[in-house]
């Protein structure tokens, strides 16, 4: 289940259903109301960037 998922991984329990939803935890499945998610799966990567490189940048409009 979603809050047993949550403790293990050290995250919300709303992280887990937003990641469940993306698509990001492939072994997850709906049911209903509620995301089923086999004990086993591991903790997706974080996809946030870490570099400092951004992919898109703002055009520089003010001169």
């Amino acid at each position: 289940s979603v809050t047993q998922t949550a403790e293990r991984w050290g995250i919300s329990t709303r992280r887990i259903q937003i990641l469940c939803g993306e698509g990001r935890v492939p072994g997850a499945i709906r049911i209903g109301h509620t995301w089923a998610i086999p004990d086993d799966e591991p903790k997706p990567a974080d996809a946030r960037i870490k570099s400092g490189k951004y992919i898109k940048k703002k055009p520089d409009t003010a001169k």
